[in-house]
């Protein structure tokens, strides 16, 4: 047994299961072993980024990590900004990256690079193997790292003799530690703030947002008169009708800020301080209101569910009730095809299961609003800004929930870095329907423009923003990846188009003229 089959079979035992690649020459020891070891499933990217997306959507899904095998330094680098995205989803992954043979990097070959310095900014946890007899044990202590909480992008660096020499057999993994108890003084300090009698928030986060958490938020709510509110990007919410209805931070700032106005104690469960996502002349960094005060009860790391529940306690909160389940939303009649026609369509026709990958940017903005009394589904976001994710995050959730029909609610601008990954869904037989959002622009930079003060733009900076000379051809995209699709530009047509993408298996793509 060689190091690569070592490594591949220490994956399989660690629960790593699915292997999104793009692999090249350092990497073809591990692609050899794949055909030696059951247990391993292999899915083909065109590109990296594609891959490392995909990583990052199975494992918001499944709750535990994928890899990933790249291509050196370069095909490392090709993956980064999904990999960005990861470690803001606090997302596990175990990041395989192949390397030059240890006794070759000294020669400065073409595709030699720095790839542990590459690895480093969007990684939590980094290693070089440096013997074919280790490198399965450095595979375990990559799982380990991957699933220490709240979940990690974890980069093993594969040098091809450690893969192609003899292995010394797989490795088990260590324990994975637990989420440590948030202190008795956060617990303290939150209760006074909601018996204070001033108006609090309870700014939920990673598990906080997920169905128990939001249960005992509602709870501790309902006792005291506190509000919920998400951030405005999160990795994975559970919704839909029946669930505990909780709004999200807009993401405008100038929303966020009113949005939080009047809060005089903001209490954190698994969700960072709310900050503008970007900074503006005259316009401050700190959303919350001047003077307020904010309350870590629970970090990201920690564990968030045993302090609400003992939040709850301090406060003597109720029981949890059932939410009433009021009517499911109804089709437009008739209407314009536009923002809100098409919110209204996504909350009457979200089948029952459904995962919802949303890199909708500008088009989407009110659709969370619009989609609350949908048929209990999962909403998944962009998570770290960098955009080129819906199409690879909806290709891996499809990998991880085959039984979950898979909607991309997809901006056309952001859908280019990586359309190749319809080839993916196509080769995989995916059940994913992309809604392509055409307005065949950089939209949401139209609105940046006036917002960092830039006025007054001519046609050099408008041109920057515009995707119309000459226009994209989705549908033609999607066949010539393998996957059907169509152009609409009415509302009965989209509706009629998405009525069939449902009821149909397999990739559908829909472009949706705006």
């Amino acid at each position: 047994m060689n190091g690569a089959e070592s490594l591949v079979r220490t994956l399989v035992e660690g629960g790593v299961e699915v292997c999104f690649t793009n692999p090249g020459t350092s990497e073809m020891h591990f692609v050899a072993a794949l055909d030696r070891v059951e247990g391993m499933r292999c899915v083909l990217f065109l590109f990296e980024g594609g891959a490392t997306g995909a990583a990052d959507g199975y494992a918001r899904m499944a709750d535990k990590p994928a890899s990933t095998l790249l291509h050196l330094g370069p095909g490392l680098a090709n993956g980064l900004a999904n990999l960005h995205n990861a470690k803001k989803a606090r997302t596990p992954v175990v990041n395989i990256v192949g390397e030059h043979a240890t006794y070759h990097r000294e020669y400065n070959a073409p595709l030699t690079s720095d790839i542990e310095g590459l690895a480093h900014p969007m990684s939590s946890w980094v290693r070089t193997g440096m013997s074919a007899t280790e490198i399965g044990s450095d595979g375990a202590a990559a799982i380990a790292a991957a699933r220490t909480a709240p979940g990690q992008v974890a980069t093993l660096i594969l040098p091809a003799n450690t893969a192609w020499d003899p292995g010394a057999g797989p490795a088990p993994v260590p324990p994975i530690p637990e989420r440590a108890r948030a202190g008795d003084d956060a617990i303290a300090a939150a209760v006074k703030a909601l018996q204070s009698g001033e108006p609090v928030l309870l700014h939920l986060g990673d598990r906080a947002v997920r169905g128990e958490g939001r249960v005992i938020a509602d709870r501790i709510a309902r006792k005291t008169g506190a509000r919920l509110m998400a951030m405005t990007s999160n990795a994975r919410i559970d919704r839909g009708a029946g669930t505990v209805l909780i709004e999200r931070l807009p993401y405008p700032i100038d929303q966020g800020i009113d949005a939080l106005k009047g809060f005089r104690h903001i209490i954190l469960i698994g969700a960072t301080p709310p900050v503008g996502f970007f900074a503006y002349p005259g316009k401050p960094s700190l959303l919350a209101p001047e003077g307020s005060t904010t309350i870590t009860l629970a970090t990201p790391e920690e564990d968030q569910i045993d302090a609400l529940e003992r939040l709850a306690e301090a406060v003597a909160a109720p029981p949890a009730e059932p939410v009433a389940v009021g009517p499911r939303p109804k089709l437009p009649t008739s209407g314009p095809l536009d923002q809100d026609t098409i919110g209204q369509v996504l909350g009457a026709l979200i089948p029952e299961g459904a995962v919802i990958c949303d890199e909708s940017i500008t088009t989407g903005r009110n659709f969370f609003a619009l989609t609350q009394d949908a048929a209990p589904h999962t909403w998944l976001q962009l998570s770290g800004g960098s955009i080129g994710l819906g199409i690879p995050m909806a290709t891996g959730a499809a990998v991880a929930c085959p039984d979950r029909k898979v909607i991309n609610l997809q901006a056309d601008g952001s859908g280019l870095y990586t359309v190749q990954a319809l080839w993916t869904q196509a080769r995989e037989h995916l059940d994913v329907v992309t809604l392509v959002w055409s307005n065949r622009s950089y939209a949401i930079l139209r609105a940046e423009l006036t917002n960092v003060g830039a006025l007054n733009p001519g046609p050099k900076a408008l041109g920057m923003l515009s995707l119309d000379d000459p226009a994209i051809d989705w549908v033609s995209l999607a066949r010539g990846f393998g996957v059907a699709g169509r152009r609409v530009e009415t509302l009965p047509d989209f509706i009629e188009a998405f009525q069939h993408a449902l009821a149909s298996k397999g990739p559908h793509l829909i472009e949706v003229a705006l």
